[in-house]
């Protein structure tokens, strides 16, 4: 299994971006996922989540109203709509795949990582 993201970026503040990771390997639908990010000198942390089904949805407190995350199983890929987008947002924002259908915001039920996206926000 791997997993490319893409879509990161230069925006400004109340900007929107769209985040994409490609799943590669089979079984998609059979398992969540997810996205995390780790801002400049902090520890990773959890982003949003998504069942095996697309439902249900996680979500960081931080995030929620702002981001959604999404999955097509046409495509095998996890998107994350970014609206309103603050400078706090700023960050590399990785994708995940989990080892069960159950969405999570722990990172420990994650096997399968992304390299990542670097996402800029200035203000």
């Amino acid at each position: 299994v791997q997993l490319q993201a893409s879509g990161g970026g230069l925006v400004q503040q109340g900007d929107s971006l769209r985040l994409s990771c490609a799943r590669s390997g089979s079984s998609f639908n059979l398992y969540a996922l997810g996205w995390f990010r780790r801002a400049p000198g902090k520890e990773r942390e959890f982003v949003a989540a998504s069942g095996w089904r697309g439902e249900p949805t996680l979500y960081a407190e931080s995030v929620k109203g702002r981001f959604t995350i999404s999955r097509d199983s046409t495509r095998n890929t996890v998107y994350l709509q970014m609206n309103n987008l603050k400078a706090e947002d700023t960050a590399v924002y990785y994708c995940a795949s989990a080892t069960s259908t159950v969405a999570t915001r722990m990172d420990q039920s994650y096997k399968y990582w992304g390299q990542g996206t670097l996402v800029t926000v200035s203000s």
